[in-house]
């Protein structure tokens, strides 16, 4: 179920695709880490790192056995590399 007409959704689809593929996974990570964000806000403050990771990969990855890895987040050194090669290209 959708409230988003079928017109919406083609304009909204073909924006994102008139983006190179860096624009594109760049958009994903932002909002990975603003969802990272919100989801440690809501942590109590008082939570240790360990329990801050843990309640934020249950959040995050909820269908994840605890023994398996997480993927491992990009780190910002890489997002400024690419955001760098982008201007260099503009």
């Amino acid at each position: 179920m959708t409230d988003t007409s079928p017109e919406i959704t083609a304009l909204v689809h073909a924006r994102i695709m008139a983006k190179s593929g860096a624009e594109r996974f760049l958009m994903g990570v932002r909002m990975h880490e603003a969802a990272r964000r919100m989801v440690i806000s809501s942590l109590p403050a008082s939570a240790s790192p360990e329990e801050l990771r843990q309640h934020l990969r249950q959040r995050m990855y909820p269908d994840t056995p605890p023994e398996s890895p997480v993927p491992r987040q990009v780190s910002t050194t890489i997002i400024k590399e690419i955001e760098q090669s982008g201007q260099d290209e503009a």
